[in-house]
């Protein structure tokens, strides 16, 4: 009788958690930061028709990383949640807290018992009637939630990106500052990213309502700029000190020639 292939269940764990963050790593990252108007969601995305961000439910929103078709499963699964809830009970009820319960339990789920765990890392945000009752949660792969006060990085190169969004971010900031810090973390020392490359989404409470918007592009581009490289600056172009200077000579501007004779030596022969 031939013995069953044995491996360390902690090996199995790690094996699985090096093979999320890898997948994850290969996508684009995404910001989530408190500000006066409200919570702004900011992901690199030059896609126009595939979201990272959207509308869950009332003052709720969604975001996520990594391979689209699983967290797009995961959106459609708490929307459905939300809904439900809200109907049988109160839409006061639907809340972003029971939703990332729900989804660490699913994620932890998967990741504990399936072969092959998701790729994704997923923000849900609930913005407040004030900005101290904002909530963010981010959740991981593994089902690990992890309660952020100020701002959420998600993504691969997360930690750095979390660095420039540090020595930026302002409670009171407004809604252009806030985009600003939040597109300059993105794009880091070396990149520039333009309008075409950004989806943004405002979870806004002004006027006693809490709502869900996406910001145009021509907003953003009025906000942190077009993103295009600047255009070369042409040098002028300096005539050479051999060249006759127009004005020096006659009224045609040229240097009339000088006579034989007219010199202190005589003209060659």
């Amino acid at each position: 009788m031939s013995m069953p292939f044995y491996v360390a269940p902690e090996q199995v764990m790690k094996d699985r958690a090096d093979y999320a963050r890898k997948g994850i790593a290969r996508g684009r990252s995404l910001v989530g930061l408190t500000a006066a108007d409200g919570i702004l969601i900011c992901a690199e995305n030059p896609s126009s028709t595939l979201r990272k961000v959207s509308e869950i439910y009332d003052r709720i929103a969604f975001a996520g990383v990594g391979r689209y078709n699983e967290f797009d499963q995961l959106r459609i699964a708490g929307v459905r949640h939300a809904d439900l809830k809200g109907f049988s009970f109160s839409r006061e009820d639907v809340d972003s807290r029971g939703l990332a319960n729900q989804y660490a339990q699913i994620l932890g789920q998967i990741f504990t018992h399936e072969m092959k765990p998701m790729e994704v890392e997923i923000l849900v945000a609930e913005v407040g009637v004030t900005a101290e009752r904002d909530q963010l949660y981010h959740i991981l792969y593994d089902g690990t939630v992890v309660d952020e006060s100020s701002f959420s990085v998600l993504g691969g190169d997360a930690e750095a990106i979390a660095e420039r969004v540090r020595g930026a971010w302002a409670p009171d900031a407004d809604l252009a500052t806030s985009l600003t810090t939040a597109v300059e973390a993105l794009a880091g020392p070396d990149r520039r990213l333009g309008p075409g490359d950004l989806e943004v989404a405002l979870l806004a409470r002004g006027d006693g309502r809490r709502t869900f918007r996406r910001l145009e592009d021509d907003e953003v581009a009025a906000m942190v700029g077009s993103g295009d490289a600047p255009e070369p600056v042409e040098e002028a172009t300096v005539a050479p000190e051999d060249d006759p200077v127009p004005g020096d000579g006659d009224a045609t501007g040229q240097t009339p020639p000088v006579p034989p004779g007219a010199g202190d030596e005589p003209p060659a022969r």
